[in-house]
């Protein structure tokens, strides 16, 4: 009895791409719907996950078939798991085929017996086919047991479309099975490269068998294979030729000559086992020859190859003909020196010159090397492969006309190219002009002329020359030092090998090791007229250095002729530069040209013969820009360089217009936000050095940027880092070095709108005390105080103004908030510098009113939540404001990394050791106070250096009380307390000279 619910007739054809395409018919010859076929022909196959992933397509009306993916067809009629209660019938002799064929296909599969295809190779494709002799011999039953009549075109037509489909699914199978993932993919490029050669027609002449000898996928039964050798011109053969080796495989040395006729027919002595084989191949190895040498390469005679070789025929198959034999399957012999000479990159050197660069060695023996455009004498030296020429041996060599040349007995080949190039680059360097020191620098630097090239600039690339088969290496640009050269070129790059100068005997400061370094590599650097940018972290002390350094100059004589040395500087830190200089270097003569009453023409002239330092503003020095350019002054330096940052603004362009013999850039920002700044910096330090704006944004700026070229990036920082010196704090050397707390003063000047308040309030008190007495007199002389103290911070604090909206209304007018307080400007370039470095800072200000001016300013320009504490801050308030500007946690848009704080409300009780700089925005006149404050930041669980910030208003009270805590003048640390009582004691005089503002500064 039978126990199928019902029967279906399964038809099926293969595609060109070895899907099976499959149909259903039931009893009655009706079709099948297609969903009904898969749901139950492939109810049990899990990798279409049952069926429900295959595509069901209706090929015309009433008619759906099923498809099945080429790579799934072997595997599902191997095993052909179906459902039982249906009766299934494979209705064509093509499903019948599959069926038996399957289960043998899938076997060659598990065993690995398949090969590439020969037909698809020539196609450039690959393609798998079985290599199982059973799985033919069952085709060809099959076709024995299905033969039609020898006119029956369509049935012949079915068969091949069957066979092909058939190959196609088994390629496939094989693909995925052993070559599906990348790593398999690779593992068979590497293993048999020959597989992938760009040129089928190298194999041609081959059958099957042949081919996959030749690529190595079968193992040759032969003892020998065959090789091409090329031999050189020696005494008894002056020609170059070719000749067909037999070499032995088990034994590599043993080489057999051999000759190949017109027709195909060896000759020669072999030993005799060999033979049989030879004769076997021979015809082949003439038609691959064909195939794979320049036609007409092959004579007529007894050895095709007797033909000799002229030079030109030669270098063809050095450079092409070789390699297509090698990708054609062929072994090659060549020359042992080609191999050295197509490894090494040709090589053009610059031989600077002995003497050259040494200040002894040029005539009158007084002259030094001084700037980057000095020119040295140099040869050139070529290096090809393994030898090395003269100008004058390569010039003779070339006029030969020769690719391959004989030269002091060994073999130097002239690839068409490399000519062009090292012409090329010799014509682009004018030797009678000499190298620039700047040239031999970046070259030495770079270590190839490619990279040198590109920071100069030069975008053009050589074209390959179509004969030289594209063999020919780029040529590299080199340079030979001399002994001097190879000494200073050691001392820029390795601090080590920096000179150590003692310290100048005029200043008034210990200089602590790096500080003592940073000093000499200035006045290194000076001696060869090389700029410098000393980058060092905030609060490590760059003013020192250079104070130093100017000393240095002046104590040595050093090349000034008696003019001196110009500092430029922000505004806000012009106060600070006099102070610095009258505390460390009092022998130092300083000049002040700046503000209204500055000196011009004649008195300028006059001013300058007495003195050693000039120090002028960003601004000033804009304004004066042809008083200054008319000297060339002994040291240009510039102190927040990042201030000319753009270089096309005026003021940028004025100072890099200054002449000077030396050129130093002050900047713990030497990039705030793009690399065109560094640009900037070092076009004034080293004017041309990095090329143009244009070359340097295409060479360096847009591949470090935006493509993240690691090469150019290291290119980049090989030029920049010797004439860069940045020590971070972190740094271990540093950190060793340095206080665990260091304090410094900040002095700056008054805006002029703060000096005339100033001067107008000291005025209206010295007229009143002298009417008042007893209270009311300390009653006025305490309301002046507390004016003049806030007038130093900010002038609006006394003029009572709100702050001024923007004029998009959208936010504060920094700009002229700013602009108003010399103090402000200051904290806001400070702040960023250390916000830029990513660390934290607590500001300490009297006044609620600077307080909240500074919490606003300070937010809109960071862009950053920042706390401010004062008295009337709640507990709780107060409790989440620590809590958070201490907290390591929070996402960076909600992070507060300032705390400005009132003196009296935060300074003492609080736990702030997240911060590592403080400033004191006005001063306290009790030290203890103020160091109660500190101490926020200065305490246990501080990790790191913290830097005590004191801003002091030039000329000013805040000054002189500074200077009487410094000096203990008449006074003791009873006198001057918490309050400021003492003063409301002192005389009209004492209060004249304490008030008045002075005019010095």
């Amino acid at each position: 009895m039978s126990t199928h619910l019902n029967t279906i007739q399964i038809r099926l054809s293969m595609s060109g791409h070895g899907d099976a395409v499959i149909w259903g018919t039931l009893e009655g010859y009706s079709y099948v719907p297609g969903t009904y076929v898969k749901q139950r022909l492939f109810a049990w196959h899990a990798p279409s996950f049952y069926g429900t992933e295959l595509e069901v397509k209706n090929v015309q009306d009433g008619i759906d078939v099923v498809i099945l993916p080429a790579e799934q067809v072997i595997p599902f009629f191997a095993e052909l798991h179906l459902l039982r209660h249906i009766d299934w019938v494979w209705a064509d002799g093509a499903s019948r085929a599959l069926i038996k064929l399957a289960p043998m296909l899938a076997e060659s599969l598990e065993a690995r017996k398949f090969a590439p295809s020969l037909s698809a190779f020539r196609q450039h494709k690959l393609q798998w086919t079985w290599d199982a002799p059973a799985v033919d011999e069952a085709l060809a039953a099959i076709d024995r047991a299905e033969a039609r009549e020898p006119d029956d075109e369509s049935s012949e037509e079915e068969r091949l479309a069957f066979l092909n489909g058939l190959q196609a699914a088994f390629s496939a199978s094989v693909s995925e099975r052993h070559f599906g993932t990348e790593a398999e993919a690779a593992d068979l490029r590497r293993e048999y490269p020959l597989l992938f050669a760009r040129d089928p027609a190298a194999f041609t002449g081959m059958d099957a068998e042949s081919w996959l000898v030749a690529v190595g996928w079968k193992a040759d039964a032969a003892p020998f294979r065959p090789v091409l050798q090329l031999l050189e011109p020696d005494e008894d053969v002056p020609e170059w030729r070719l000749r067909l080796m037999l070499q032995d495989k088990r034994d590599p040395t043993a080489l057999a000559p051999a000759s190949l006729s017109a027709g195909g027919e060896a000759t020669g002595s072999w030993p005799g086992a060999w033979t049989a084989h030879v004769r076997q191949r021979a015809e082949s190895w003439l038609d691959r020859l064909r195939a794979s040498l320049p036609e007409g390469r092959l004579g007529n005679g007894a050895d095709v190859l007797a033909r000799p070789l002229d030079d030109q025929a030669a270098w063809q198959f050095l450079t092409v003909d070789s390699r297509r034999l090698l990708e054609g399957g062929w072994q090659v012999l060549l020359p042992a020196w080609w191999e050295a000479a197509s490894r090494k990159k040709p090589r053009l050197r610059a031989k600077i010159r002995e003497g050259e660069g040494d200040p002894a060695a040029k005539k009158g023996g007084g002259g030094s090397l001084f700037g980057l455009d000095s020119i040295i004498d140099f040869d050139w030296r070529i290096a090809i492969g393994d030898t090395e020429m003269t100008e004058a041996e390569f010039a003779e060599l070339i006029a030969r006309g020769e690719r391959l040349v004989k030269f002091r007995g060994q073999w130097v080949p002239l690839d068409p190219a490399l000519l062009a190039q090292i012409r090329r680059a010799m014509d682009g360097m004018d030797k009678s002009q000499g190298l620039s020191f700047q040239d031999v620098l970046q070259l030495h630097l770079l270590a190839n002329r490619s990279a040198w090239a590109a920071s100069n600039g030069e975008t053009a690339e050589p074209e390959p020359d179509p004969e030289a088969g594209g063999h020919a290496a780029r040529v590299e640009l080199e340079v030979e030092l001399n002994a001097h050269l190879a000494r200073i070129i050691d001392q820029l790059v390795q601090q080590a090998e920096w000179p150590k100068l003692p310290a100048p005997a005029g200043l008034r400061a210990e200089l602590r090791a790096y500080q003592r370094d940073g000093y000499s590599w200035l006045a290194f650097l000076r001696t060869f007229g090389l700029g410098a940018c000393l980058a060092d972290d905030m609060g490590l002390g760059k003013t020192v250095q250079l104070i130093s350094y100017l000393l240095h100059i002046r104590e040595s004589g050093a090349d000034t002729a008696g003019i001196p040395s110009l500092v430029i500087c922000p505004t806000s830190v012009l106060g600070n530069w006099q102070k610095e200089l009258s505390r460390f270097a009092p022998s130092l003569r300083v000049m002040l040209h700046y503000g209204a009453r500055r000196a011009g023409g004649e008195a300028f002239a006059d001013a300058i013969r007495e003195a050693d330092v000039v120090l002028t503003s960003f601004a000033t020095a804009a304004l004066d820009q042809e008083t200054l350019q008319a000297y060339t002054w002994a040291t240009l330096c510039l102190d927040e360089a990042q201030n000319i940052k753009n270089a096309q603004t005026k003021q940028s362009a004025a100072v890099r217009s200054i002449p000077a013999r030396h050129r130093v850039a002050l900047t713990g920002t030497p990039i705030e936000n793009r690399l065109a700044e560094l640009w900037s910096i070092y076009d004034f330090m080293n004017p041309g050095y990095l090329g143009s704006a244009r070359a340097f944004q295409e060479r360096f700026a847009a591949a470090v940027e935006r493509e993240r070229d690691e090469r150019r990036t290291a290119d980049l920082q090989q030029l920049v880092k010797p004439f860069m010196l940045r020590r971070k704090k972190k740094d271990p050397a540093i950190q060793l070095d340095l206080p665990e707390k260091n304090e410094m003063k900040t002095y700056i000047h008054l805006t002029a709108e703060q000096a005339s308040l100033y001067d107008q309030t000291v005025g209206e008190l010295l007229e009143r005390v002298r009417k008042l007495e007893g209270i009311e007199r300390k009653g006025a002389i305490l309301a002046a105080l507390t004016h003049l103290k806030q007038l130093c911070d900010h002038p609006m604090l006394t003029t009572k103004e709100p702050l001024p909206a923007s004029d998009d209304g959208e936010g504060l007018d920094t700009d002229m908030l700013i602009g108003r307080s010399a103090k402000l400007e200051r904290l806001m370039a400070m702040v960023r510098e250390l916000r830029d470095e990513g660390e934290r800072c607590l500001i300490f200000t009297q006044y609620i009113g600077m307080g909240e001016m500074l919490r606003a300013v300070l937010q809109q320009e960071l862009g950053e939540p920042v706390l401010y504490l004062n008295g009337s801050t709640s507990k709780t308030a107060r409790d989440r404001m620590i809590e958070r500007f201490q907290s390591q946690t929070l996402p960076p848009e909600e992070q507060p990394n300032v705390f400005i704080l009132s003196l009296k409300a935060g300074g003492v009780g609080l736990n702030l050791t997240a911060a590592n700089h403080v400033f004191h925005f006005d001063r306290w006149w009790n030290p203890a106070v103020e160091n109660q404050a500190t101490d926020r930041a200065f305490r246990m669980g501080q990790t790191r250096d913290v830097q005590v910030h004191k801003f002091i208003s030039l000329g000013t009270l805040e000054e002189k009380i500074d200077e009487m805590l410094e000096n203990k003048q008449a006074l003791s640390d009873n006198v001057i307390s918490a309050s400021e009582g003492w003063i409301t004691e002192l005389s009209t005089d004492a209060l004249r000279d304490l008030f008045v503002l002075r005019r010095d500064w």
